[in-house]
């Protein structure tokens, strides 16, 4: 069975060299053997293949059995796929300590920005990413519009809100009719719930600083984030008008 370029590229991605990625598909193939057998096969050079069989071993993709001579078995793909996983885990969680503590209050000090922002977010792991971002620095009010096309949204997002129970950030949420009740109540734990007859389009105001707007009414068809000034004025004025004239969840 051949294997795509699709994934080889997947290999490639995941950190494995191109010697690396020959010589793991050279076992996945060939089974269990010896440096010099992966070297003929995978054609790595002979010079190359220790080096390339210890890093293999040391990313988690193979496992060795030492001997006269030495033989190398592959990994189950899926095995090193959890493996580099928690790599990346492990890594984001460090780098997030030194750009929250060091990079983050730089951008956060400047006084004057030379242009506010507006970005439009496409597909629904950059969405998940700007509301996940917003969410943990939320620190006084949250302001929620989630008609029914923001459901996967919402349902993604219910973990988060729970998480800032007890930590002071007030929460609004005002919602339609046809969401339905799952997480609602759970949300209701946290948060102030009203709910309204219909609404068009929704979205999430931070602090009054920042707003992620969703428009569509059928499904989130134009996602927005913004720190415009008058634009994310304009957001809490309307929401603030829709909550006045909705009815509390129950």
């Amino acid at each position: 069975m051949s294997v795509s370029d699709q994934a080889k590229r997947i290999l490639r991605e995941l950190g494995l060299t191109g010697y690396e990625t020959r010589a793991y598909l050279s076992l996945l193939e060939k089974g269990a053997t010896t440096a010099n057998k992966i070297s003929e096969h995978a054609n790595v050079p002979y010079s190359k293949i220790y080096e390339t069989l210890n890093s293999l071993e040391k990313k988690g993709w193979i496992e060795t059995k030492r001997g006269r001579p030495s033989r190398y078995y592959p990994k189950s793909p899926s095995e090193a796929l959890s493996a580099v996983r928690l790599r990346l885990e492990d890594a984001v969680k460090s780098w997030e300590q030194t750009v929250l503590s060091e990079l983050q209050p730089l951008y956060e000090k400047r006084e004057i920005r030379e242009k506010p922002d507006i970005w439009i977010l496409r597909g629904e792991f950059n969405t998940l990413a700007k509301l996940q971002e917003m969410l943990g620095k939320a620190k006084s009010k949250l302001m929620i519009a989630a008609p029914a096309p923001t459901k996967a949204l919402m349902e993604a997002a219910v973990p988060m809100l729970i998480r800032l129970q007890g930590s002071g950030v007030k929460i609004l949420l005002m919602t339609s009719k046809d969401m339905g009740e799952k997480g609602l109540e759970k949300i209701a734990e946290v948060a102030e719930v009203r709910v309204r007859d219909h609404m068009f389009g929704g979205g999430v105001i931070l602090d009054g600083k920042e707003a992620l707007l969703v428009l569509g009414e059928k499904k989130p068809t134009l996602v927005i984030w913004s720190d415009h000034v008058g634009l994310v004025k304009f957001a809490k004025d309307y929401f603030q008008y829709l909550w006045s004239s909705s009815k509390a969840y129950v």
